[in-house]
């Protein structure tokens, strides 16, 4: 997936004769903390509600003062990772998007984000999850991938997570079948260790929908 196909089509763009009232009423509309202010297709950077109240500029044109903008965009075809590292690294809530000549097209914001992560995470798919712990040299997807299918299932997402200043990490697998009991047990005479897994009579889905349910509400606040 693409940043040209998770732009969203009902948040504007400020113009620079837009107040800073303008802003905050879009801002607090769409529940979101920047804007890109844009002209004639130029995109000049993003402001966001703290530029607004520092400088106290709610009834004027943001067009008129010197504001403290920064510029972070993603190009059309760049991939959904790219563009979710982005807005981890700068904490942000939407990010413009341009077209190979740096022209505005349109910006992300990190709800549409999410939500689009979230169907290419398989996360409404039916299955069960194994987590895996283990050294980083350990780590062979090839071998993980073949004892799943080895055992008549697919990998539907996998995703990986280190540990701070340990060699450990942890590998989340989602599978397409709801019983793990021939795959947990070739994982452990292969000697993988079995952190966790949550399985289709756990209400795995159920788990995950609301996970991703009370996340988005906590960013929707």
């Amino acid at each position: 997936m693409l940043a040209k196909d998770l732009m969203s089509d009902v948040i504007p763009a400020l113009k620079t004769s837009d107040t800073g009232q303008t802003a905050l009423n879009w801002m607090e509309l769409f529940r979101i903390s920047h804007l890109p202010i844009v002209n004639n297709k130029d995109f000049l950077g993003l402001v966001s509600d703290t530029d607004i109240y520092d400088q106290n500029i709610s009834e004027e044109p943001v067009g008129n003062h010197k504001l403290s903008l920064f510029n972070p965009s993603v190009f059309e075809n760049q991939h959904i990772y790219e563009v979710i590292e982005i807005f981890s690294r700068l904490k942000l809530t939407t990010l413009p998007v341009l077209d190979k000549n740096k022209k505005y097209l349109g910006l992300i914001s990190l709800t549409d984000l999410l939500h689009n992560f979230s169907n290419i995470s398989a996360l409404k798919n039916p299955g069960s999850i194994i987590v895996l712990e283990l050294n980083e040299h350990d780590y062979y997807l090839s071998q993980i991938t073949q004892i799943i299918e080895g055992n008549d299932a697919k990998v539907l997402s996998l995703y990986i997570t280190s540990k701070p200043n340990s060699t450990k990490m942890e590998v989340t697998i989602k599978v397409n079948t709801t019983d793990l009991s021939r795959i947990t047990q070739t994982f452990e005479r292969y000697d993988y260790t079995i952190k966790e897994t949550f399985q289709e009579n756990n209400t795995v889905n159920e788990i995950l929908q609301s996970r991703f349910d009370s996340f988005m509400n906590y960013m929707n606040i």
